[in-house]
């Protein structure tokens, strides 16, 4: 999420100063659909993303984040089943969960106990773990450098 400070203008000459300071949530840098009742967690991850222009909707319990087509991560911190809250990353499809590299790159990365052995391309970054935000950075510089191991295009979308 981005606030600014207004700097004084004509029309507003008290915007500025300290004691009459006005704060403007700015839309442009995260444009979240408005139809969203609760706000995602995790907000680091959007703004690591926003020169990507996320588009971010509800999904199941949590917030599915999207970069044009492909749906790259789920943001999730609910209540139900806390061991499952974090960075649901979403792979590619030529890539492989169990890629030694990945595993190096993401030392806390797991599957997902809600999705049990159905759903195997979605990994989670624990959020409970202690590298949790550097791991959950590390996926958006991926995201931002256009890592073909991350993010496909569901079937709704194709």
């Amino acid at each position: 999420m981005c606030w600014s400070l207004l700097s004084p203008t004509a029309e507003n000459p008290d915007v500025g100063h300290p004691a009459k300071s006005v704060i403007v949530h700015s839309q442009q840098a995260m444009p979240f659909p408005v139809k969203l009742k609760q706000k995602p967690p995790h907000a680091f991850v959007l703004e690591a993303l926003a020169p990507l222009n996320p588009e971010v909707r509800r999904m199941f319990s949590g917030f599915a984040v999207y970069l044009g087509d492909r749906i790259v991560c789920m943001l999730r911190d609910h209540k139900k089943s806390p061991r499952d809250n974090g960075v649901w990353l979403v792979l590619s499809e030529s890539a492989n969960p169990a890629d030694p590299d990945l595993r190096r790159e993401f030392p806390s990365i797991r599957s997902i106990g809600l999705l049990g052995d159905k759903i195997r391309h979605w990994l989670l970054i624990p959020s409970d773990s202690p590298g949790f935000e550097m791991e959950a950075l590390h996926a958006c510089d991926l995201l931002l450098q256009h890592d073909s191991r991350l993010g496909r295009v569901p079937q709704s979308r194709r």
